[in-house]
């Protein structure tokens, strides 16, 4: 957290952050466009960025990426806020967007974490049904996990998996992991209060993608680097894995509640369990 108010202490490093958050995924070219400072300048800004988990970068072909990472910033208001003001909190924040925002032509999702355990503990936890059940609020992901094999869902330990349309694309031991994602189902019209039109509509969205980047870091820690993209323009799918559908924690919350698992044993507790306890 020291080094992400460091970081943020600076103006122009919050211009920057307030870029990428405009538009998302740009080159250093890209991004010192419009800026006073020198190309140089701007590099060590982001270099500082990047040290402190703010900007995360991945590669193109020849081209580097620059993608606001918001794990810091999400560590911050969980130390800070309880989840019942981080959820009022967001509910403005969702209302301004929705006033403010301009469509997205090609949305993408990036988050990096930082993960106390091996590679290969990392990798079963993304591919074992036992590991993801506990983290994913019950459901097992079952494959065989290789390439053009179905990814299930199975919603409890005796049900039968369900065939969601995803598929393996990418599978290399504790490396790289790509699946495509599924569409939205008629629990979700209900979860979120749509009508039959309002479904319809999101049914039209095309079929994203999720990439997990493993990656050693330092001593036993390893990075993990989510990147969901393919979305349809001001896609819905979108802003729910981003956590900014009501009641969906989305990626970050998901992410969390797995490094928790990995690191102490257990998993974040369930918040619908937590507020069912509460009342």
């Amino acid at each position: 957290m020291d080094d992400a108010f460091r970081a943020l202490a600076d103006p122009s490093r919050r211009r920057l952050l307030d870029r990428l958050n405009e538009r998302n995924g740009q080159t250093l070219r890209e991004l010192c466009d419009g800026l006073a400072g020198t190309r140089q300048s701007v590099s060590k800004h982001l270099s500082v960025l990047e040290a402190a988990n703010l900007v995360t970068t991945v590669r193109r072909g020849r081209e580097k990426l620059h993608y606001l990472n918001a794990a810091p910033i999400n560590a911050i208001a969980d130390r800070w806020l309880s989840r019942y003001d981080r959820e009022r909190a967001a509910t403005l924040a969702d209302l301004t967007t929705a006033l403010e925002r301009q469509p997205m032509e090609s949305p993408t999702f990036v988050y990096t974490t930082y993960v106390t355990t091996t590679a290969q503990r990392l990798w079963s936890a993304l591919t074992e049904p036992a590991f993801t059940r506990r983290y994913w609020g019950g459901v097992a992901l079952v494959s065989d996990w290789q390439v053009g094999s179905p990814v299930l869902w199975q919603d409890a330990p005796d049900a039968e998996p369900r065939d969601l349309g995803q598929r393996v694309l990418v599978a290399e031991p504790y490396r790289r992991l790509s699946y495509s994602w599924h569409g939205f189902q008629a629990e979700h019209a209900a979860h979120f209060g749509w009508s039959a039109e309002e479904l319809a509509a999101r049914l039209g969205e095309r079929r994203s993608k999720v990439t997990f980047e493993i990656e050693p870091h330092s001593g036993s820690t390893v990075r993990l680097t989510v990147i969901h993209d393919d979305f349809s323009p001001d896609s819905e799918m979108h802003r729910a894995i981003s956590g900014h559908l009501d009641g969906s924690g989305g990626w970050p919350e998901l992410l969390a509640s797995l490094k928790t698992l990995l690191e102490t044993g257990e998993p974040m507790p369930d918040p619908t369990q937590a507020q069912a306890q509460a009342r």
